[in-house]
């Protein structure tokens, strides 16, 4: 018996290593020459929007675990830093002596004007690091004296001292209509800094109230004067660079004065004992 064979189609063979054809409908789609204006327009938000989204994220890190911006709100760090400078904050390092920190405020602290509310937009620019810090509860002083030392007012020649080191403090201190640095501190004391804070004061004595200012503070649950040391926790980071305004920008490095300092008494007490007179209330 006789088959009959239908006539086969014939088909080309593969070469090694070549691909199949793709379809021609499939390849007009996802070339770019042949998508329309639509599609090129969706296109394009697309990929902005996973770039804008990628930045947003970066930028949020960045804040969180590496620097932020802040606004400064008062005079009470003139003349190194005046209202309305945007400084860079950096988090990793660990504090020093000399240096200039942003930390929350330890309580009831900030006296001063309202910063003037963003709107959401600007508040969700602020969250993610775009725009500089503009809130009231964190304040920026110089660090003076770290836990262990004993930081007094004033020596026969009106100058601060840590650990018995007078302090050349004629760099940063606010300069007087007379030419002159304004006096170190109207305000005699003489402390320990407890254990895990630190003591800070403004360059502008004459208008900052800081660690001088509360060690008279009576608050609940606390020791006298207590609330005048600021939790190392509660630090934020140091500032490194003034950035805006443009014509002022410059580095916020530690005063050479504080490399000679000696080390403080050990151990660090838990709770140290406060001499200061009645004006230490600012």
């Amino acid at each position: 018996m006789a088959y009959r064979w239908g006539k086969a189609t014939p088909r080309r063979a593969l070469q090694p290593g070549s691909q199949p054809e793709p379809d021609r409908a499939e390849s007009e789609d996802s070339d770019p020459e042949h998508l329309t204006f639509g599609q090129h327009v969706l296109a394009f938000f697309k990929e902005l929007t996973v770039v804008v989204v990628g930045a947003l994220v970066v930028a949020s890190l960045l804040r969180g675990f590496v620097g932020q911006m802040f606004l400064i709100p008062s005079v009470s760090m003139e003349n190194t830093l005046q209202i309305n400078d945007r400084v860079v904050v950096e988090k990793l390092s660990s504090v020093k002596r000399g240096q200039i920190i942003v930390f929350t405020d330890p309580g009831g602290w900030f006296t001063g004007p309202a910063v003037p509310e963003r709107g959401p937009i600007g508040r969700a620019l602020e969250f993610v690091g775009v725009l500089p810090n503009t809130g009231t509860e964190h304040l920026i002083k110089r660090v003076i004296g770290l836990p262990r030392d004993r930081v007094t007012c004033c020596d026969d020649a009106d100058r601060v001292t840590v650990n018995g080191q007078p302090l050349d403090e004629t760099s940063y201190l606010v300069i007087g209509a007379d030419g002159t640095s304004t006096q170190p501190s109207a305000i005699e004391f003489d402390v320990v800094v407890p254990k895990d804070h630190l003591f800070v004061m403004g360059d502008n004595r004459d208008h900052s109230r800081d660690s001088r200012c509360h060690l008279n503070d009576v608050q609940g649950g606390l020791a006298k004067g207590q609330n005048a040391f600021v939790s190392q926790d509660s630090v934020v980071g140091r500032a490194i660079v003034v950035v805006w305004p443009f014509d002022r920008r410059h580095r916020l490095p530690s005063p050479d004065t504080f490399d000679t300092v000696p080390p403080g008494i050990q151990p660090a007490p838990d709770i140290t004992k406060i001499t200061a007179g009645p004006e230490a209330s600012c």
